[in-house]
């Protein structure tokens, strides 16, 4: 069995590796195609092999434009079978992260909780595979921090990620959304990633219609802001084997300008820089924009209507919040918690 694992991450790898080189040279000859279109000077960097790949585009046909291989998809399986997930912690818990981990059990449909550690992230690995993404946690606010909310709804959400444009950001975008099974079209809840200068804000809202014009909307908690710090495209007992795909760098002279997971968003589409608890809410089928600041937010319709939000809460930052891990597990196998 432990070889047969071997050998099958062995020939994973190894796919991975000629997809990354087939795509390296897919770009130096789309560099050379637009350059000839467009009747400009051919990149410095291209002009020695610019005939061989000139050559080679004659044997290019259309229609396979951004289409990867199904064979090194992840997640080839999403939407055919409801994701199994572990919600775990790291050892000795502490009373607030046990809080924590109860509300992120209720957000994840059918996922199972075993408490154990200090909390200081996040880190949703998955099996079998990988990749793993490491990720920090900061402006928590639970659940149990807001007065008579009352119980939550577990029916299966609808899923928003806004904010994801770059390379890396379809990465992240493709982690997060896959942890959650399909809904149902009826259902009223609403799961929000909404990233902002690489901090993603995870939102957490219930919706009903008030008449065939408004919408009343109520955020029920929990809320955070997640950084990713790191990408490995192994699972999490390989951390000193797998390779790291990405690795946010913080000491470098120009990491405060640099934005990964929306590098071509204009910044006019988020009207410069917000606080932590900023963020932009699309609701289907209707588009619903919300600016969400301190206790209470405003939303508009676009067009006339406008609703508001709930969080009788004050922000605030809390002690940190420490580590946890959630385990998207894609195998037939039921998981056991002994």
């Amino acid at each position: 069995m432990l070889r047969r694992e071997a050998r099958l991450r062995r020939e994973y790898l190894y796919r991975k590796a000629r997809e990354e080189a087939q795509r390296s040279a897919q770009e130096r000859k789309d560099k050379v195609r637009r350059a000839l279109e467009e009747n400009r000077l051919i990149p410095t960097e291209l002009r020695r092999e610019a005939l061989a790949l000139q050559g080679s585009l004659e044997f290019d046909d259309a229609g396979g434009e951004g289409v990867t291989s199904h064979m090194d998809d992840e997640y080839r399986w999403a939407g055919v079978e409801d994701p199994k997930i572990m919600i775990t912690t790291s050892r000795d818990p502490s009373s607030r992260l046990k809080m924590f981990a109860k509300e992120l059990k209720l957000v994840f449909p059918g996922a199972q909780r075993m408490n154990r550690g200090t909390p200081v992230g996040l880190i949703v690995s998955h099996l079998p595979f990988g990749p793993t993404a490491y990720f920090t946690l900061c402006n928590v606010v639970m659940r149990h921090d807001i007065p008579d909310l009352g119980t939550m709804s577990e029916a299966k959400p609808h899923l928003i990620t806004h904010g994801f444009t770059s390379r890396l950001g379809k990465r992240v975008s493709d982690i997060l959304r896959y942890l959650f099974p399909v809904p149902k079209d009826d259902s009223h809840r609403v799961i929000t990633f909404a990233n902002q200068d690489d901090y993603i804000s995870f939102r957490h809202h219930v919706y009903k219609k008030t008449d065939h014009r408004n919408v009343e909307l109520t955020e029920v908690g929990p809320r955070f802001e997640l950084k990713l710090y790191m990408i490995r495209l192994g699972t999490l007992e390989q951390e000193a084997t797998a390779d790291v795909e990405w690795r946010w760098h913080p000491y470098t002279n120009t990491a405060r300008k640099r934005v990964f997971l929306s590098a071509d968003l204009p910044a006019s589409e988020w009207g410069g820089r917000a606080g932590p608890f900023t963020a932009v809410y699309w609701l289907q089928p209707s588009l619903w924009r919300a600016a969400a600041s301190g206790s209470l937010a405003l939303l508009q319709m676009t067009g006339r209507t406008c609703v508001r939000t709930t969080l009788p809460v004050p922000i605030h930052c809390p002690r940190t919040m420490g580590l946890f891990c959630i385990l998207a597990i894609r195998s037939r196998a039921a998981l056991s918690l002994g």
